[in-house]
């Protein structure tokens, strides 16, 4: 079985590029997508994460991005969905812009790493990014499953534990007919993966998030993510918000 994946960009955050790179470029505005990946192909329909309930769309930030922000309902629109349609929704963890639109999904079973649910409703005041609203619909609705290792959700699709940005995230690989491709558990651009020379020279191959569970430990997760599939692709890099498929 082999799909394909689709980012629709369905929110952003403007903010100091350092959250998204440690130790670099600290005070430098940056504005990142927040992406609902649309995984099509097989007899269901499957989301990687939901994205923003209310996102600013603008002219501003679409430029910023290089790519169009839809609403949920309008990223859905594009391939003939409404949110009652998604069968499966993999969540890469649950800080907020990753599921505020999970309560219209009233079909879909939701998949999350069991630290991610128990943290999302005991967060550590450090970690602000957890919102348990937004997960108490499909909660009480039963429609969560927890895993706790690397899983195979569906032929073709595995949730995979890489606790880089937290301790619960999972990276979701999806076999294509170009290739298997990871969809990262940790929020990261493409620079984390592949850093500029000057970060190099330092004999440093990656760069850990911004936000992590420790950066000697979220260093080791991102090199060893590199080689888990043909393409890797960093959750809110830009770049995919002007992309209909990834790869193309």
């Amino acid at each position: 079985m082999t799909y394909k994946v689709h980012p629709i960009c369905m929110g952003t955050k403007v903010f100091d590029k350092g959250m998204m790179t440690y130790q670099h470029d600290y005070g430098k505005p940056y504005t990142i997508p927040i992406y609902t990946w649309y995984i099509e192909g097989g007899d269901k329909t499957i989301l990687v994460d939901t994205g923003e309930m209310q996102p600013i769309i603008s002219e501003e930030r679409e430029k910023a991005i290089g790519g169009k922000i839809y609403t949920f309902e309008e990223g859905l629109a594009k391939y003939g969905l409404k949110p009652e349609d998604v069968d499966v929704i993999i969540h890469t963890h649950l800080h907020n812009d990753h599921c505020e639109n999970d309560y219209k999904c009233v079909n879909a079973r939701v998949y999350v790493h069991e630290k991610e649910l128990e943290t999302v409703y005991n967060p550590h005041p450090l970690d602000f990014r957890y919102l348990e609203d937004y997960v108490d619909d499909v909660k009480d609705n039963g429609q969560i499953v927890t895993v706790n290792e690397d899983t195979e959700v569906l032929p073709g699709i595995t949730m995979i534990h890489t606790p880089a940005h937290t301790e619960g995230g999972m990276s979701v690989k999806v076999e294509t007919d170009k290739g298997s491709v990871l969809i990262c558990g940790f929020c990261t651009i493409l620079e984390n993966l592949e850093p500029p020379i000057e970060v190099r020279a330092m004999e440093m191959e990656v760069i850990p998030p911004g936000t992590n569970t420790g950066p000697e430990r979220a260093y080791d997760i991102l090199l060893k993510a590199k080689g888990m599939a043909d393409y890797i692709l960093p959750l809110h890099e830009p770049k995919w918000a002007s992309m209909e498929t990834v790869p193309e």
